[in-house]
Protein backbone atom coordinates (compact mmCIF):
# COMPACT_ATOMS: atom_id res chain seq x y z
CA UNK A 1 0.00 0.00 0.00
CA UNK A 2 1.44 3.13 -0.95
CA UNK A 3 0.32 6.17 1.47
CA UNK A 4 0.26 9.77 0.47
CA UNK A 5 2.68 12.52 2.05
CA UNK A 6 1.82 14.67 4.80
CA UNK A 7 1.77 17.88 2.48
CA UNK A 8 -0.70 15.13 -0.14
CA UNK A 9 -2.56 14.36 2.44
CA UNK A 10 -2.57 18.40 3.72
CA UNK A 11 -3.47 19.49 0.17
CA UNK A 12 -6.49 17.67 0.16
CA UNK A 13 -8.01 20.48 2.46
CA UNK A 14 -9.67 18.48 5.11
CA UNK A 15 -11.28 20.42 8.02
CA UNK A 16 -9.13 18.60 10.30
CA UNK A 17 -5.76 16.45 10.29
CA UNK A 18 -4.41 14.94 13.52
CA UNK A 19 -0.61 13.38 13.56
CA UNK A 20 0.34 10.35 12.21
CA UNK A 21 -2.44 9.71 10.25
CA UNK A 22 -1.76 7.20 7.35
CA UNK A 23 -4.14 7.75 4.28
CA UNK A 24 -3.70 5.01 0.39
CA UNK A 25 -3.15 7.41 -2.31
CA UNK A 26 -5.96 5.49 -3.84
CA UNK A 27 -8.31 6.68 -1.27
CA UNK A 28 -10.92 9.18 -2.77
CA UNK A 29 -12.44 12.20 -0.64
CA UNK A 30 -16.03 14.54 -2.21
CA UNK A 31 -16.29 17.23 0.38
CA UNK A 32 -12.85 17.31 2.24
CA UNK A 33 -13.80 20.49 3.99
CA UNK A 34 -16.53 18.64 6.58
CA UNK A 35 -14.19 15.51 6.93
CA UNK A 36 -12.08 15.47 10.32
CA UNK A 37 -9.25 12.51 11.31
CA UNK A 38 -8.23 12.57 14.32
CA UNK A 39 -4.47 10.82 14.83
CA UNK A 40 -2.97 7.58 13.93
CA UNK A 41 -6.27 7.06 12.05
CA UNK A 42 -5.88 4.94 8.69
CA UNK A 43 -7.76 4.84 5.35
CA UNK A 44 -6.68 1.79 3.38
CA UNK A 45 -7.01 1.28 -0.52
CA UNK A 46 -9.98 2.21 -2.95
CA UNK A 47 -12.32 3.55 0.21
CA UNK A 48 -14.51 6.74 -0.83
CA UNK A 49 -15.95 9.11 1.46
CA UNK A 50 -18.19 11.33 0.45
CA UNK A 51 -19.33 14.06 2.89
CA UNK A 52 -22.68 16.28 2.80
CA UNK A 53 -22.96 19.10 5.43
CA UNK A 54 -23.70 17.14 8.11
CA UNK A 55 -19.48 15.97 7.64
CA UNK A 56 -17.68 13.16 8.93
CA UNK A 57 -15.94 12.82 11.89
CA UNK A 58 -13.00 10.38 12.47
CA UNK A 59 -11.62 9.51 15.74
CA UNK A 60 -8.05 8.55 16.78
CA UNK A 61 -6.83 5.25 16.41
CA UNK A 62 -9.70 4.67 13.83
CA UNK A 63 -8.97 2.05 11.30
CA UNK A 64 -11.13 2.28 7.74
CA UNK A 65 -10.17 -0.73 5.54
CA UNK A 66 -10.16 -1.45 2.06
CA UNK A 67 -13.07 -0.68 -0.19
CA UNK A 68 -14.74 1.01 2.26
CA UNK A 69 -17.75 4.07 1.67
CA UNK A 70 -18.79 6.25 3.95
CA UNK A 71 -21.23 8.80 1.97
CA UNK A 72 -24.40 11.03 2.98
CA UNK A 73 -25.75 14.73 4.21
CA UNK A 74 -25.76 14.44 7.64
CA UNK A 75 -23.53 13.51 10.31
CA UNK A 76 -21.17 10.01 10.22
CA UNK A 77 -19.21 10.02 13.48
CA UNK A 78 -16.55 7.05 14.36
CA UNK A 79 -15.19 7.46 17.12
CA UNK A 80 -11.84 6.28 18.91
CA UNK A 81 -10.70 2.84 18.67
CA UNK A 82 -13.58 2.03 15.77
CA UNK A 83 -12.63 -0.41 13.10
CA UNK A 84 -15.26 -0.53 10.16
CA UNK A 85 -13.56 -4.02 7.88
CA UNK A 86 -13.41 -4.09 4.14
CA UNK A 87 -16.25 -3.46 2.18
CA UNK A 88 -18.30 -1.90 4.99
CA UNK A 89 -20.51 0.98 3.65
CA UNK A 90 -22.03 3.72 5.81
CA UNK A 91 -24.72 5.74 4.78
CA UNK A 92 -26.21 9.12 6.18
CA UNK A 93 -29.18 9.43 3.40
CA UNK A 94 -30.75 7.23 1.58
CA UNK A 95 -33.07 7.18 -1.49
CA UNK A 96 -36.84 6.47 -1.79
CA UNK A 97 -37.09 3.05 -3.06
CA UNK A 98 -41.33 2.35 -2.46
CA UNK A 99 -42.26 3.70 -5.89
CA UNK A 100 -43.09 7.20 -5.19
CA UNK A 101 -40.06 9.41 -5.98
CA UNK A 102 -37.64 8.98 -8.40
CA UNK A 103 -34.07 8.22 -7.76
CA UNK A 104 -30.35 9.11 -7.76
CA UNK A 105 -28.24 11.89 -7.90
CA UNK A 106 -29.28 12.97 -11.46
CA UNK A 107 -32.44 13.84 -10.80
CA UNK A 108 -33.01 17.06 -9.47
CA UNK A 109 -34.41 17.04 -5.36
CA UNK A 110 -37.66 18.01 -6.26
CA UNK A 111 -38.65 14.62 -7.71
CA UNK A 112 -36.71 12.31 -5.05
CA UNK A 113 -37.63 11.94 -1.78
CA UNK A 114 -33.89 11.47 0.11
CA UNK A 115 -33.61 10.74 3.79
CA UNK A 116 -30.76 11.63 5.96
CA UNK A 117 -30.42 10.91 9.34
CA UNK A 118 -26.63 10.92 11.07
CA UNK A 119 -24.61 7.64 11.93
CA UNK A 120 -22.90 7.12 14.84
CA UNK A 121 -20.18 4.44 15.81
CA UNK A 122 -18.96 4.48 19.53
CA UNK A 123 -15.55 4.12 20.99
CA UNK A 124 -14.30 0.85 20.91
CA UNK A 125 -16.41 -0.55 18.09
CA UNK A 126 -15.81 -3.31 15.13
CA UNK A 127 -17.84 -3.88 12.40
CA UNK A 128 -17.66 -7.39 10.05
CA UNK A 129 -16.79 -7.09 6.30
CA UNK A 130 -19.63 -6.67 4.01
CA UNK A 131 -21.60 -5.30 6.92
CA UNK A 132 -24.13 -2.27 5.09
CA UNK A 133 -24.97 0.47 8.50
CA UNK A 134 -28.36 3.06 6.76
CA UNK A 135 -29.41 6.08 7.96
CA UNK A 136 -30.27 6.92 11.37
CA UNK A 137 -28.33 4.02 12.98
CA UNK A 138 -26.29 4.00 16.34
CA UNK A 139 -23.70 1.23 16.90
CA UNK A 140 -23.10 2.08 20.99
CA UNK A 141 -19.48 1.81 22.30
CA UNK A 142 -17.80 -1.42 22.19
CA UNK A 143 -20.32 -3.61 19.88
CA UNK A 144 -19.04 -5.13 17.53
CA UNK A 145 -21.52 -6.54 14.28
CA UNK A 146 -20.48 -9.42 12.16
CA UNK A 147 -20.02 -9.98 8.84
CA UNK A 148 -22.96 -9.28 6.01
CA UNK A 149 -24.84 -7.94 8.58
CA UNK A 150 -27.75 -4.98 7.97
CA UNK A 151 -27.94 -2.24 10.71
CA UNK A 152 -30.79 0.20 10.93
CA UNK A 153 -30.93 1.30 13.98
CA UNK A 154 -29.50 0.90 17.21
CA UNK A 155 -27.05 -1.75 18.29
CA UNK A 156 -26.19 -2.14 22.53
CA UNK A 157 -23.63 -0.80 23.91
CA UNK A 158 -20.84 -4.37 24.67
CA UNK A 159 -23.12 -6.20 22.76
CA UNK A 160 -22.59 -8.89 19.65
CA UNK A 161 -25.04 -8.32 16.90
CA UNK A 162 -25.26 -9.82 13.50
CA UNK A 163 -27.77 -10.75 10.82
CA UNK A 164 -30.12 -8.86 8.33
CA UNK A 165 -31.03 -7.35 10.19
CA UNK A 166 -28.38 -7.21 13.11
CA UNK A 167 -29.86 -8.67 16.19
CA UNK A 168 -27.91 -8.99 19.67
CA UNK A 169 -26.53 -12.06 19.86
CA UNK A 170 -24.59 -12.19 23.44
CA UNK A 171 -22.42 -9.59 25.19
CA UNK A 172 -18.90 -8.47 24.56
CA UNK A 173 -16.40 -8.31 27.66
CA UNK A 174 -15.40 -4.89 28.45
CA UNK A 175 -11.53 -5.47 29.16
CA UNK A 176 -11.22 -3.68 26.03
CA UNK A 177 -11.22 -0.29 28.57
CA UNK A 178 -8.28 -1.64 30.37
CA UNK A 179 -5.93 -2.37 27.54
CA UNK A 180 -6.59 1.29 25.83
CA UNK A 181 -5.37 2.88 29.41
CA UNK A 182 -2.37 0.95 28.75
CA UNK A 183 -2.12 1.86 25.40
CA UNK A 184 -2.69 5.44 26.22
CA UNK A 185 0.32 5.33 28.95
CA UNK A 186 2.39 3.92 26.41
CA UNK A 187 2.14 6.82 23.88
CA UNK A 188 2.38 9.05 26.64
CA UNK A 189 6.12 7.42 27.83
CA UNK A 190 7.16 7.43 24.39
CA UNK A 191 6.37 11.12 23.35
CA UNK A 192 8.18 12.04 26.82
CA UNK A 193 11.35 9.98 25.89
Amino acid sequence: MAWLTESEVLEIGFKHIGNDVLISNKASFYGAGNISIGDRSRIDDFCVLSAGAGGIDIGCNVHVAVFCSLIGAEEIRLSDFSCISSRVSVYSSSDDFSGVAMTNPTVPAEFTNVRSSPVLLGRHVVVGSGTVILPGSKVLEGASVGALSLVRGSCSAWGVHAGVPAKFIKARPKEIANLERGYLESLKSNNNS
